[in-house]
């Protein structure tokens, strides 16, 4: 596989993954999904992890997999080599592994100490990438062996904090962030 093709693959492939946290943000408020429970003194997951922003996440992830997949064909035609067409299982394991991931997270920062917004670094940009990537291979193993080679999920690796750092700087800059990360 050439490295443009494994970089598109890896990108295509993993953006039911890398958009819903920022539509859970987009969508967030509402009742928190500990409730306001502790564990200990500290909140289990805290005021940032809600139903609504979890249910958000996770529609705009498949929602977001069904247009890859209607489009798939043009642009697999367009660039000479196939992009995924996603499977529900493969969208729901994608998409919902994104959220679960960022929700682990969240439980992990508090049982470390770390406030809402804190800076946890390697957990913050590859949470999603750690629950999404497995839950979509249970549910879909077929499909996962196709599309995630050794290469595409090294490039996904690799990518994906860059992306995550220069999206988060981005939405700091244009004042939609508190913090830089």
């Amino acid at each position: 596989m050439a490295v443009l093709e494994t970089l598109v693959i890896a990108f295509w492939a993993m953006l039911p993954a890398y958009v819903p946290n920022n539509a859970a943000v987009l969508a967030g408020g509402g009742r928190p999904i500990d409730g306001g429970r502790t564990w200990g003194d500290k909140r289990v997951l805290g005021d940032g992890k809600t139903w609504r922003g979890t249910a958000m996440g996770v529609a705009a992830g498949l929602a977001l997999a069904a247009v890859l997949t209607v489009i798939a064909g043009d642009v697999s035609s367009a660039l000479g080599f196939d992009v995924p067409a996603f499977t529900p299982l493969a969208a729901l394991g994608l998409a919902g592994g994104a959220m679960l991931g960022d929700i682990l997270a969240s439980f992990l920062k508090r049982r470390t100490g770390r406030q809402r917004g804190a800076m946890f670094p390697g957990l913050d940009q590859l949470d999603f990438v750690v629950v999404s990537l497995p839950l979509a291979a249970l549910l879909d193993f077929e499909w996962f062996r196709e599309w995630f080679t050794l290469e595409v999920i090294l490039v996904v690796v690799v990518l994906t904090p860059i992306l995550h750092v220069t999206t988060n700087v981005a939405a700091y800059k244009l004042e939609l962030k508190n913090e830089p990360w």
